[in-house]
């Protein structure tokens, strides 16, 4: 059955008079792009000490700026929790979500919205305090959890502790902040969301190495950018900037050099580029430069992620599954072609 919560949230796309088709050209009128992102999660959107956003989900909305209005800084993001972000997409008041949100069949059928691709694969995780003497999810019988109301994570939570015969009470807030500050004031015995998350999230806590992560990931989470559904162009525009972030990682295209790129005899690069007569741009309503623009303003998928998440940065994740398909990873993108 489906939820209460994404029922209402449907039933707001169809009443919602600003969610109408031409977003593309709505963009360009206003010359910024409105993307609904975190409440603050570092790694994926978070405002740094001079109050820029930073983060993989901010990059990508960069990206789409950059390619549309040829201005990587001409976005305004919006704070959403995240119970109102659906409704904010579907009545019109940002114009793409990108804000670690999973794909999934209700969310893709049933709230007037459609999910463009694949930013980050990831699973569900649960962090306890070290001085609970935890080591694995199974010894959690009768904890008490805290996460985040309207997000899969309570799903999850209450199909794994029923899987597995435990008792639990689940602590659910609109807030992330208020959640981590829940469970660093010891409401919670666990804090659960996505593992990457999770590693965001720890960071925040007074003592982060006081606090593990347990080894298991009780659920598949592909979080990726959403637009809503009556707009097939703009749908385009979203899902061919992210494949574009990921092909250039394969085919070797960096903010560095891809002025230098231009020139190359590989087809591929030729075609991602739009170098000579090659304009796969048009049909989308855009210039023939339209992926250049993007990589030259954020860097590829790698650069991305390395900048933002990987092993360098205060998360320190691995690439794993995110690596590309020809690397290990599930980062595959449809040919440019």
């Amino acid at each position: 059955m489906t939820p209460k919560f994404y029922t209402l949230v449907a039933a707001a796309a169809l009443v919602a008079g600003g969610a109408s088709a031409g977003t593309l050209d709505d963009v360009k009128a206003a010359g910024k792009l409105k993307c609904g992102v975190s409440q603050g999660l570092p790694g994926f959107s978070t405002p740094d000490d001079s109050g820029k956003w930073t983060g993989l989900d901010v990059d990508y909305c960069r990206a789409v700026a950059a390619t549309v209005l040829d201005d990587p800084e001409a976005v305004e993001f919006v704070s959403l929790s995240a119970k109102d972000r659906f409704t904010a997409l579907s009545s019109g008041e940002i114009d793409i979500l990108s804000r670690n949100t999973t794909w999934t069949i209700t969310r893709d059928t049933d709230l007037g919205i459609t999910f463009t691709g694949v930013s980050y694969y990831d699973g569900q995780g649960m962090m306890v305090p070290a001085s609970l003497g935890v080591t694995t999810a199974l010894e959690l019988d009768g904890a008490t959890i805290c996460t985040n109301t309207g997000t899969t994570t309570e799903l999850n939570i209450t199909d794994y502790f029923t899987q597995h015969g435990m008792s639990f009470e689940l602590v659910a807030l609109e807030n992330s902040d208020e959640v981590i500050a829940a469970y660093g004031a010891g409401r919670c015995d666990v804090f659960t969301t996505d593992r990457s998350g999770v590693a965001a999230e720890r960071l925040k806590l007074a003592d982060p190495d006081a606090h593990v992560v347990l080894p298991e990931t009780i659920s598949k989470e592909p979080l990726g950018p959403s637009v809503r559904a009556d707009d097939k162009q703009w749908e385009r525009v979203s899902k061919w900037v992210l494949n574009a972030l990921i092909e250039a990682e394969e085919y070797g295209i960096t903010s560095a050099n891809v002025d230098e790129m231009m020139t190359s005899e590989n087809p591929s690069v030729q075609r991602i580029l739009g170098a000579g007569d090659n304009d796969y741009g048009a049909p989308m309503g855009l210039t023939k430069d339209w992926a250049a623009r993007a990589i030259k303003a954020v860097g590829n998928y790698g650069e991305i992620y390395d900048r933002n998440v990987g092993p360098d940065t205060p998360l320190k994740l691995d690439r794993g599954v995110n690596n590309l398909w020809n690397n290990g990873g599930f980062m595959y993108a449809p040919p440019i072609r």
